[in-house]
């Protein structure tokens, strides 16, 4: 729920410090994201006007704007036309850490919800049979899923599992990676490979977006301990509800 504009000021408030040696919109800054990032303002909270939180917390209007415009650069605001500044709603994903749709959204305090589009077993076609090093002929399970968070549709997921790895179909619930923790089968690295495109019509009705809109294809290769692989999917994105990131090094 949205907290109350006084309970946003009373927290603001007692994060400024006007002796202190840091700018004041940088105070602001910092009280403002941390206040995103403990979820006591949530995803798509919108923020008291600039000129209203300028008189409430005895500061100047361009100390809030310089305070929401580097927000904004870090992601974790949206200034909409007519409407005011709102909490982005966007997700951050670690691309270099190996985890499931569900822990995603768990972490950020969203809820996620699984939509069954359809699950089938059948025979590896040639090019997962390639993917997966697995002989013609053998049986995997596949897994067609609309993922949602907080009810809002984020990602459409087809995955393929090696039937040796689940019991069954209905072994797999709301997580893959649970189910298949389960059974001792969660992939403990994977090669992942991100690119652009526009969302078809039949991608774009099941995302609520429209046709030709950005959308981002992350498809995954999941590998076990041993060395085998045990997973082969690929996931759709809407491009303005997520943002892939990954931690670069020298060495």
């Amino acid at each position: 729920m949205n907290p109350t504009p006084q309970t946003l000021v009373e927290r603001l408030l007692a994060a400024l410090d006007s002796d202190g040696s840091q700018p004041l919109y940088q105070q602001l800054q910092r009280a403002l994201r941390e206040a995103i990032e403990s979820q006591f303002l949530l995803a798509d909270d919108a923020l008291p006007s600039e000129r209203q939180l300028a008189a409430d917390l005895g500061v100047s209007r361009i100390t809030v704007r310089k305070a929401i415009d580097g927000l904004a650069e870090e992601g974790l605001l949206v200034s909409r036309q007519g409407s005011g500044n709102f909490v982005s709603s966007r997700i951050d994903k670690n691309f270099a850490k190996l985890t499931s749709f569900s822990e995603d959204m768990r972490s950020r305090g969203r809820t996620p919800r699984t939509e069954w589009l359809k699950r089938t077993v059948g025979t590896v076609s040639p090019e997962e049979a390639l993917k997966l090093a697995l002989s013609p002929g053998s049986t995997v399970y596949r897994f067609h899923r609309l993922r949602f968070a907080d009810n809002a549709p984020m990602a459409l997921e087809y995955a393929t599992v090696i039937a040796s790895a689940l019991p069954s179909l209905e072994t797999v619930q709301d997580s893959l990676y649970d189910a298949l923790e389960a059974t001792g089968h969660r992939p403990v690295r994977a090669l992942q490979r991100l690119r652009a495109l526009l969302l078809n019509d039949e991608q774009a009705k099941l995302l609520q977006a429209q046709p030709g809109d950005a959308g981002l294809l992350v498809e995954r290769l999941g590998y076990l301990r041993d060395g085998r692989a045990v997973e082969l999917s690929q996931s759709f994105y809407r491009g303005d509800t997520y943002d892939f990131i990954a931690e670069l090094s020298a060495s």
